[in-house]
């Protein structure tokens, strides 16, 4: 059914009021519903490429032969990259969760009718259909995911969203071994359940999700600003209720001229005219991760079994410790993109796993490497790598304008994994087949080189868009200047004309010249020395990237100074009421933890420069008059 919605010029402040959201309950059924299709796809894709051979064998219910299997797998990216591209200007044209639901269930019904399969082509048929659901996931989950969570958590969280992939290889991996054991289960039964199981486990995804909201941002740019107020109203109350505290006031309002659609060629001149070193940016990184990783994974039980000797019944225990490694990395790591920086971290994540798999090809051409060291040097690469291949798709999410974001996701996964995900398997089964060490360790030089490229991309063209809102990172195609000029704090006077109390336009004032001494001091100690190039959520770290974008990057620092000095505010306070208190309480006291990274640190440690809070010794703090 088609809703008219009456389209004009709007503004809200919906943006703001999300991105100052404390994290509760309700950013964890985002996490829930959204983000575990991702252990689904992977639990699926190792499982298939675990019975793969079993299917090829007699008495399996099924005629096909090992190069079908070859087939089938072509068959399924090319339906993800098909998919992904489909699905991508969908979810920009009807919505997020339309989209996401759509998906799922193409997955769910399209792997489940594959555990019929008797047939090559309908083995064909059904993977492509299943690829093509898998596909549309990556455009709808990763822009809906970015939308509805805070800007300060949404590296960490997209990071980690996309790393639990590898939970689900590590799980597929060791049900192979239960699935191919043929005293449990007869050769035609078990590769089937592998497919069944894929379905259940995304009906119980497909519950979880009935209850994620529509994107918010989605719905006012699309001409139903009061459903998007209702659902901020209804994810505000539930916070309040949980964390019994009121929220503070959203910082920033946004003006837009609502659109129902916008032609996909003017989503592609943006991307073309306005943001092409972001579009160089998106194809470098996803090529690189795309590339290395289709490479290895494909091919490291080959390798394993084929140059070190590992029996084939044991290479699915390696993979799952594989797949482990690449887990943690994003887990452990992607902290970090929110803290250090997006550009340090990926950049340092794709250059440094570019150097440890230049070291393992030249160990490897040694002949100095035992099946344990191989395999630990492997493990190291993708713990450092797989931080960095997450941030690829957290990065074409954040830089490009909303209406956009489904689209350019898809658009850059689609190609990055055509072009990398094609030639480099391609690449590397020629090297393995020849069983020459050294074209083998050609192949991990030539992976390195495009992780290198990626890495050296980010440092030339990187955005800084950590604890950033996404509106001001790529402002929207729909937004329109707003009637008041945001680069000047009002004056008095301006307060006066407006018929505030004399109390508010006082502690406007004084706010006011708070966060004016506060940035001198800042810009003072960032062009001192070394701090210049000191990697953080600063301003002293430039980046080509960000040319043309100085009135975002100037309109979230104002933005972030107000923040800060609202917490400051709030420290000040707790400890005159408390009196002196231990730095765990006083974080406790004003939920400092679900600020965001760093920000209680940061906001405390201002309080002590600027003398409203005094330093006791041993990790307790007074007010200023102790």
């Amino acid at each position: 059914m088609t809703t008219t919605h009456e389209l004009g010029t709007v503004t809200t402040k919906v943006p703001a009021r999300l991105d100052r959201l404390p994290w509760s309950r309700f950013h964890w059924r985002i996490v829930i519903g959204l983000g575990t299709v991702w252990i689904l796809d992977g639990l699926e894709v190792t499982i298939v490429g675990a019975i793969a051979s079993r299917m090829t064998e007699p008495g399996s219910g099924i005629s096909v032969t090992s190069a079908d299997i070859g087939t089938a797998a072509a068959i399924y990216v090319a339906g993800a990259c098909f998919g992904a591209l489909l699905f991508g200007r969908l979810t920009d044209r009807y919505g997020r969760k339309k989209l996401f639901m759509l998906t799922l269930a193409l997955y769910v019904l399209a792997t489940v009718a594959t555990a019929f399969a008797q047939e090559a082509w309908y083995l064909f048929l059904f993977r492509f259909l299943t690829g093509m659901g898998i596909g549309g996931e990556y455009a709808a989950i990763n822009s809906a995911i970015d939308e509805l969570i805070p800007a300060r958590n949404r590296g960490q969280v997209d990071l980690a969203i996309n790393g639990s992939y590898w939970v689900g290889a590590a799980i597929g991996s060791l049900g192979a071994v239960l699935l191919l054991n043929e005293d449990l289960l007869a050769a035609d039964l078990g590769w089937r359940l592998a497919f069944g199981l894929g379905g259940i486990l995304g009906l119980g995804i497909m519950l979880v999700r009935r209850h994620v909201p529509e994107s918010p941002r989605w719905l006012f740019i699309h001409g139903r600003e009061e459903e998007a107020e209702r659902v901020v109203d209804r994810i505000e109350a539930e916070v309040r209720e949980e964390t019994g505290r009121q929220l503070p006031e959203p910082d920033e309002a946004i003006t837009v001229r609502q659109r129902d659609v916008i032609p996909f060629t003017e989503i592609a001149r943006v991307a073309i005219k306005r943001y092409p070193r972001r579009a160089i940016l998106g194809l470098a990184l996803f090529i690189g991760q795309a590339f290395l990783y289709n490479a290895i994974v494909f091919d490291l039980g080959t390798i394993l079994s084929g140059f070190f000797g590992v029996n084939s019944g044991s290479v699915p225990y390696f993979m799952a410790v594989f797949a482990i490694a690449n887990f943690l990395g994003p887990l452990l790591l992607g902290r970090l993109f929110d803290t250090v920086g997006r550009i340090p971290m990926i950049a340092g994540t794709y250059i440094g796993s570019a150097v440890v798999a230049v070291i393992l090809a030249i160990l490897l051409i040694n002949g100095s490497l035992t099946a344990w060291w191989f395999f630990l040097l492997v493990a190291v690469t993708f713990f450092v790598a797989s931080a960095g291949a997450s941030s690829a798709y957290l990065t074409v999410s954040e830089v490009f304008p909303m209406e956009t974001r489904a689209l350019s996701i898809s658009l850059f996964f689609a190609v990055g994994t055509a072009i990398g995900g094609i030639t480099g398997p391609l690449l590397f089964g020629h090297f393995i087949h020849s069983g020459d060490a050294e074209l083998v360790a050609l192949g991990f030089i030539i992976g390195a080189a495009a992780m290198a490229l990626g890495g050296l991309a980010e440092v030339f063209f990187g955005v800084r868009a950590e604890q950033q809102s996404l509106e001001n990172i790529a402002l929207p195609l729909t937004a329109e200047e707003a009637e008041a000029d945001w680069r000047n704090e009002p004056s008095p006077q301006a307060l006066r004309e407006r018929g505030l109390p004399e109390e508010v336009r006082r502690a406007e004032h004084e706010r006011n010249l708070r966060v004016a001494d506060r940035t001198a001091r800042r810009q003072a100690r960032e062009r001192a020395g070394a701090n210049r190039y000191r990697p953080g959520t600063g301003r002293s770290f430039y980046s080509p990237g960000m040319v043309g974008t100085a009135d975002a990057s100037s309109r979230t620092a104002a933005m972030a100074d107000r923040r800060l000095d609202e917490e400051i505010e709030q420290v000040s306070q707790a400890l005159a009421e408390r009196g002196p208190t231990s730095r765990s309480e006083l974080q406790q006291t004003v939920s400092g933890r679900r600020w965001g990274p760093g920000r209680f640190r940061r906001a405390l440690r201002e309080a002590v420069r600027e003398a409203r809070a005094t330093y006791l010794g041993q990790d307790t703090y007074g007010p200023p008059d102790r």
